[in-house]
């Protein structure tokens, strides 16, 4: 009897813990942890071992062709090799974050790799090979005559969420879409039961889940979304989320996430105004929402005033 007190006992304060819109999870060190440690043990033409990793990084994000099948990566492999290919990734990375083009893992490129981050890359093949066909004023992003947006007599827009999601996620992503709906005067959202015929589909997943586009656990890639008219939005189960109002020490504020996903959903890639909520990354603790760039983006994205 004692047994069983103490099993529901543990279950229920599992099964509060999630209520209040945290998943549990000890673990704070960052899924791209093993960048710190190339610090300063580096530099072009050396052989170390963890470049292969930062190359696969980089190449996740848009800035580097590789092709890892190709390579084992031991400690002389030319996937552990800082070759020109590698100096060149990193400096275009750095111009993206407007830091200091020295392509050099220097300090101020680490702080920033090792970020918590959405999966999505920040540039395309399509954008580093057509650069001058973007529009970038301010700084949002999206390829001209852009194939990825909904359709001009699609602006209402269902979403559902998964048959595992917690209810006490529900009201952050909710938020997130009227303020979307808000602030776009254009588009707007109706939540539905079904997510088989919703436009757009929400769920937690975590590591290797299907759409080739893997979790990597704790702070490291947040979530990710599919361009229109896909309509999937995912979020990692293994990070620690926060459901507000406040921020929360150690958490990232679902809220937040959920406004940079569905500008994805729309058809918005990153912008390179820190200040969007297009912007790639997002720190624990912190809250963030539109701005004018984000709304300037999807205005220019769908032609309107």
């Amino acid at each position: 009897m004692a047994s069983k007190l103490t099993f529901l006992s543990i279950l229920f304060f599992v099964v509060l813990t999630l209520t209040k819109g945290e998943t549990v999870n000890q673990k704070n060190s960052s899924a791209f942890e093993f960048i710190k440690n190339l610090q300063g043990c580096c530099h072009k033409g050396s052989n170390v071992q963890g470049l292969h990793e930062l190359k696969l990084y980089l190449a996740r994000f848009g800035y580097l062709n590789y092709e890892p099948a190709h390579y084992q990566p031991n400690a002389n492999s030319p996937s552990q090799t800082f070759d020109d290919e590698l100096e060149s990734a990193l400096k275009r990375y750095q111009s993206f974050y407007h830091l200091n083009a020295t392509g050099t893992l220097d300090g101020p490129t680490i702080s920033r790799m090792v970020m918590p981050r959405c999966g999505h890359p920040d540039i395309k093949d399509h954008q580093q090979m057509h650069s001058k066909s973007l529009h970038t004023v301010p700084q949002f992003q999206f390829p001209q005559d852009s194939p990825y947006k909904w359709p001009i007599n699609k602006t209402n827009l269902t979403y559902a969420f998964g048959f595992n999601y917690l209810d006490a996620y529900v009201p952050p992503v909710v938020r997130a879409f009227d303020t979307w709906s808000a602030a776009s005067g254009y588009f707007t959202f109706y939540r539905i039961d079904n997510i088989t015929s919703a436009d757009i589909k929400i769920s937690f997943e975590r590591g290797d889940h299907g759409d080739g586009a893997t979790f990597d656990g704790p702070y490291g890639v947040l979530a990710h979304a599919f361009y229109p008219t896909d309509g999937r939005m995912h979020y990692d189960a293994d990070e620690t989320w926060s459901v507000g109002p406040g921020p929360v020490d150690n958490a990232i504020d679902l809220q937040s996430v959920s406004l940079h996903e569905i500008g994805h959903l729309l058809g918005l890639d990153h912008s390179e105004d820190e200040n969007a909520i297009m912007w790639s990354s997002i720190p624990s603790g912190s809250l963030k929402g539109l701005n004018s760039d984000d709304i300037l983006g999807v205005k220019a994205l769908y032609g309107l005033k």
